[in-house]
């Protein structure tokens, strides 16, 4: 029988883990919004911005490929591996050389990435005609942007190693560097350049060498040295090779999905891709602050887990880590839906950003809402998934979603244009996570899946009296009729958020749901961590 208090540990570190994460999350998401409403008020939702979110596109999605959606998920369960079962010298050289052998990989990528820009473009955004002042653009936005890759891959590495250590606030605290790089060059470099645009991709690689620079004293500090280490026939490279093989092609098939999209809303009025884009800047503020910060803490755990066959232990883990997700989520999936407009109106609605494009994003950020649950959901099941060093099945099921978010764009796109594309990608993740739940189900027979089960009807019935309370006080009071202004406003929201924050959590309690404790928990242990730092550096 397993030791209880021993899971209840476990539980509680990764939710102490992700409130570190999650706060440092909540800084970077709040970063990133100034940064896109900055970009946003400077250049609209017109040609330029298209040009520089096509851009990007590259370089993101190859970021997710071979760094966050690949390397970091197999490296991290074979390098805990070597530090339960091994001595940390045996990890730290592995380590050392993952970093040498990435750094040759990731030069090599970069260099062809900017020479065949063109061709990249081309295919990427084929409704830009392949020709015209918008694709030459495109081109050179994506030259200027794409070593941005060489910096990040790093980054994932090195964040993989930290969070391993069970170091936490540095990784999570780097993408704020990112933001503030681009805003910088945004605001202070782009009004040197003809094309104002290209300053904003200049600031995009200040941001990952910000990022990079963050993380190399925590390495260090960590023991791990940064010279190289030329080892290719190191027998863990090899694993994580083969790990890394199908969570490639897996990354790939998910990352499809989005140049579909993106390719698909090529075709439609300009600004589409700007109103995507937008509407899920929104949507990834609470993916970012809780579910990728819950995955990102629970991994290090369901790894040593894994390690040790502790299967009860795991399915514990794994089952408070869905909990807390979806306590968070689904309320926010219930305020994105109600009050999306005027958050729109908030954080983009000026300058070039007019009222049409706050109508045309709000469209597609209600479609991207609905499926905010199954996008959080996804990510803590392929955790599991690779913890157990299975990488195989979550590739077959992405290849099955990508057939449906094509199938469900082209038939959706018609009637809804560019909200189709979002509510596509809504009803192919939602398939996506019933069927990694069922195969990991039929993997691990004895897990139990009730007390999630439970929990999300819970989550589900309390979220409908927030919902209720919140647009009953937004529609028939009085705050929803006085005052002006973009400040009013501010005032307004951040009131009903308050409100339905508090409403939320008094029905969870009346319902006697388990999270609420645990929030406080993760609140809490920010709180001790910090006042822990700051009596370390008065002893110094």
């Amino acid at each position: 029988m397993k030791d209880p208090d021993k899971s209840i540990s476990e539980n509680q570190q990764v939710s102490r883990a992700a409130a570190t994460v999650g706060f440092f999350t909540v800084l970077s998401r709040i970063l990133g919004l100034v940064r896109d409403m900055v970009v946003f008020s400077l250049f609209g939702a017109r040609m330029a911005t298209d040009a520089f979110i096509m851009a990007i596109t590259l370089p993101n999605i190859l970021r997710r490929l071979f760094a966050e959606g690949s390397l970091s998920i197999a490296f991290v369960p074979v390098f805990t591996e070597y530090l339960t079962l091994r001595t940390r010298e045996d990890a730290f050289r592995l380590a050392r050389v993952v970093m040498t052998l990435l750094s040759i990989i990731l030069v090599l990528v970069t260099i062809i990435g900017v020479l065949c820009a063109p061709w990249l473009v081309r295919v990427l955004a084929w409704g830009f005609d392949g020709s015209g002042v918008k694709y030459e653009l495109t081109v050179l936005l994506t030259r200027i942007a794409f070593p941005y890759i060489f910096l990040i891959g790093l980054v994932a590495l090195f964040m993989g190693i930290l969070n391993s250590l069970r170091h936490f606030a540095a990784p999570a605290a780097a993408p704020i560097l990112y933001n503030m790089g681009i805003i910088g060059a945004t605001i202070l470099i782009s009004p040197l350049f003809s094309q104002p645009i290209v300053g904003v991709a200049v600031g995009v690689i200040i941001g990952g060498m910000l990022q990079l620079g963050l993380q190399i004293p925590w390495i260090l500090k960590s023991g791990v040295s940064l010279v190289p280490c030329w080892q290719p026939n190191h027998p863990a490279v090899k694993r994580i090779g083969l790990l890394m093989l199908p969570a490639i092609f897996g990354s790939a098939v998910y990352q499809f999905n989005t140049i579909v999209n993106r390719f698909l809303s090529s075709f439609l009025v300009e600004g589409s891709v700007s109103w995507l884009y937008a509407a899920d800047r929104l949507v990834q503020f609470p993916l970012g602050v809780f579910a990728i910060a819950l995955s990102t803490a629970a991994l290090p755990s369901l790894s040593k887990q894994g390690a040790e066959k502790d299967f009860e232990g795991f399915g514990e883990t794994l089952n408070h880590t869905l909990r807390m997700t979806f306590f968070i989520i689904i309320p926010s999936m219930a305020g994105l839906i109600i009050l999306g407009e005027p958050i729109i109106e908030i954080v983009f609605e000026r300058g070039e950003f007019n009222k049409f494009s706050t109508l045309m994003t709000s469209h597609a950020l209600t479609y991207y809402a609905v499926g905010l649950w199954a996008f959080s959901g996804i990510r803590v099941m392929i955790s599991a998934f690779y913890a157990q060093h299975d990488p195989k099945t979550p590739v077959k099921v992405a290849i099955i979603t990508l057939v449906a978010n094509l199938v469900f764009g082209l038939l959706l796109i018609g009637p809804l244009q560019h909200g189709g594309l979002a509510l596509a990608l809504s009803l192919s993740s939602t398939l996506q996570f019933c069927l990694l739940v069922f195969f990991f189900k039929r993997k691990i027979r004895t897990w139990d899946l009730s007390s999630v089960l439970i929990s999300v009807g819970k989550c589900v019935a309390a979220s409908t009296v927030m919902g209720l309370g919140v647009y009953y006080l937004d529609s028939c009071l009085w705050l929803s009729k006085t005052g002006s202004g973009v400040w009013y406003s501010a005032v307004r929201i951040i009131g009903l958020v308050l409100f339905g924050t508090v409403l939320y959590f008094l029905a969870a309690r009346f319902l006697r749901c388990r999270e609420p404790s645990a929030v406080l928990e993760m609140i809490t242990a920010v709180k001790r961590k910090r006042e822990l730092d700051r009596s370390s550096h008065s002893d110094r």
